[in-house]
């Protein structure tokens, strides 16, 4: 399940070949399908668990032919206010559903624009405002400090946009992603979000993998139509001048 929209980032440079970091890349989801299109990735987590299982799943993707050894740059661990890496180093930097985990955001963003080359893509995606406030309502779990790493932020689109342009960026355009999921969320919290066994929220989490894997029509058509209100992610694209 992709929340940032490739074909946004091919309309600003995105090739295969580009040289593209993901920070703060979970499971990878996002680092494996820019490989399986060409394109040169690196992936960077705090998290050792998720490090060492992206690479796993990166090293059998070359070894079972799916991807050439030269897409894999690496996966490694690191801060993401701290990023090991040299200045203008990537083409594209894509970030999605980490900043809201960042205490300091700002200096989160300001390392991925300094990494990034002049004239390079940006994406970010956090948690959109309305399902997150009704997450927080609904349970002081779902968040920190309750929530061990969780959220410590509920962005409005202004102050993410600001933040971006603060650091740098000209900014692209946006959407909202994933409607579908907010009421999965909202159940999770009402229940509490470490009863992945209640009944409901066992039956909306199959008819969530059912419409990742099917992609009928009529959810499609739904998603669509409520993405502008319920999307549960806020997806904003931008550009690093040229110099």
């Amino acid at each position: 399940m992709l929340t940032i929209r490739f074909d946004r980032l091919r309309a600003l440079g995105l090739r295969p070949g580009s040289r593209v970091l993901d920070v703060g890349a979970g499971f990878g989801r996002h680092a494996y399908e820019l490989a399986r299109q060409g394109m040169r990735v690196a992936a960077l987590d705090f998290a050792a668990g998720e490090v060492q299982g992206t690479k796993d799943t990166f090293a059998a993707m070359v070894a079972a032919g799916e991807i050439p050894a030269e897409r894999f740059v690496g996966v490694l661990r690191g801060d993401a206010t701290r990023l090991p890496f040299a200045d203008d180093s990537f083409d594209v930097v894509i970030t999605s559903e980490v900043l809201e985990h960042i205490q300091n955001d700002v200096a989160a963003i300001a390392e991925m624009v300094r990494i990034l080359r002049p004239g390079g893509a940006f994406a970010a995606t956090v948690p959109t405002w309305f399902p997150e406030k009704i997450n927080w309502m609904l349970s002081d779990e779902y968040h920190a400090p309750a929530a061990v790493g969780g959220h410590v932020r509920i962005y409005s689109a202004t102050e993410l946009k600001a933040k971006m342009r603060a650091a740098g960026l000209g900014l692209e355009g946006s959407h909202h992603a994933h409607a579908l999921h907010t009421p999965y969320w909202w159940l999770r919290c009402a229940v509490g979000p470490a009863d992945e066994s209640h009944p409901l929220v066992r039956t909306w989490h199959r008819m969530l993998v059912w419409d990742i894997v099917e992609r009928p029509a009529a959810t499609r058509f739904a998603d669509a139509v409520l993405r502008p209100v319920l999307g549960k992610s806020l997806v904003v694209y931008a550009c690093r001048p040229a110099a």
